[in-house]
């Protein structure tokens, strides 16, 4: 396990019982870096949506329990933030959600010429995802798929 999984695991556990306590989703946590800076990013959600003051309380109760534990030797800025409308589709229970919803498919490499995709998510498993794209049912290797996130139109 590298550093940064490392990272991220423990920091899951260390924040689940506030997550749980308050009936929010853990969406997604990540520790990457942008430029020189180190982030550590949690994503949460709950019925009918978060709001500024749910991203306060977990932020709040995270940076005391990363000062307490001190397990990350970077120097890095916490957020939590909602996961906003556009958010991939990372886990089994995000694909599982999405089942009959449009979704966007972006490839690493083309195939026929192609690395976009927009269709209908019509199922997955460990290894594939299928679409409906206007009638024609397309499945992609998930080692593929570079992103895959809900539609969205404006």
């Amino acid at each position: 396990m590298t550093k940064r999984e490392q990272y991220v695991a423990k920091t899951e556990e260390l924040i689940m019982p506030v997550i749980e306590a308050n009936n929010f989703e853990l969406v997604d946590v990540e520790y990457v870096k942008e430029g020189s800076t180190w982030y550590l990013r949690l994503y949460i959600d709950k019925e009918g949506g978060i709001n500024i003051d749910d991203c306060e309380l977990v932020s709040r109760a995270l940076s005391d329990m990363l000062d307490e534990n001190d397990y990350i030797e970077d120097a890095y800025i916490l957020e939590v933030s909602s996961p906003g409308l556009g958010r991939p589709l990372k886990k089994d229970k995000d694909f599982n959600r999405s089942i009959g919803e449009e979704v966007e498919i972006k490839l690493y490499k083309a195939i026929e010429k192609r690395k976009d995709f927009k269709g209908i998510l019509k199922s997955f498993d460990a290894d594939t995802v299928t679409i409906d794209e206007e009638g024609n049912e397309i499945s992609f290797n998930r080692k593929d798929i570079a992103i895959i996130r809900l539609a969205f139109d404006f």
